[in-house]
């Protein structure tokens, strides 16, 4: 089992634009982000929708999607993606939301559950590996979440998918995090016209 974390970037190292809210999701500006994503068939399948591009992109998010049997994400994750989601969200999975706000399970259609974790990242993460059996616990996000686990040496695999695009201004994946505390080996490059997709392995 390997704790992964899974994010879009632009090439000067944004996440998300400014400005982030429950109603502006992806903050100002962060639309090249994700465009990539919405029209592969592997992601319109876990939105309930049909067609699709199949391609060495949607492979890759097909990918991930059978690998990870647990996610981990930040309560303002939940908060702003929880109308889009609706009634059946795409994880198909016990999702772990790290909150100060606790409240009931909630289960959703499609094999998706929200469990509200109020102790911490590492009660979360203990949670979800045994949620995950034999897959993938991944951290979904947002950017303070994934760099939370990044400063405690708790995730596995890094991949990052490097949009053609410059923000400017935003939510940077690394802020803080700390320079050379942590050596990383290459494990895969995939180049296509509308990301570059890169798997690193952090070396224990």
């Amino acid at each position: 089992m390997t704790v992964t974390a899974d994010m879009a970037i632009s090439l000067d190292g944004y996440v998300a634009g400014t400005d982030v809210s429950v109603g502006n999701p992806g903050g100002d500006g962060a639309e090249p982000l994700f465009e990539w994503i919405h029209n592969l068939a592997s992601w319109r399948e876990r939105q309930g929708m049909t067609g699709g591009a199949e391609n060495r992109d949607s492979e890759l998010m097909r990918e991930w999607f059978d690998a990870t049997g647990a996610v981990v994400m930040g309560r303002m994750m939940y908060d702003t993606g929880e109308e889009f989601w609706g009634d059946n969200p795409p994880f198909r999975t016990p999702v772990f939301v790290l909150t100060h706000r606790p409240r009931p399970t909630l289960v959703k259609e499609g094999g998706t559950t929200f469990v509200f974790v109020s102790d911490g990242i590492h009660s979360a993460l203990e949670r979800a590996r045994a949620a995950a059996g034999d897959r993938n616990v991944d951290i979904a996000g947002g950017a303070s979440t994934v760099r939370q686990y990044l400063r405690e040496g708790l995730i596995d695999e890094l991949q990052l998918h490097v949009v053609p695009a410059l923000l400017g201004a935003g939510l940077r994946l690394f802020e803080g995090v700390g320079a050379g505390r942590r050596s990383l080996e290459q494990v895969r490059v995939v180049g296509t016209p509308r990301a570059t997709h890169l798997k690193y392995r952090f070396v224990r």
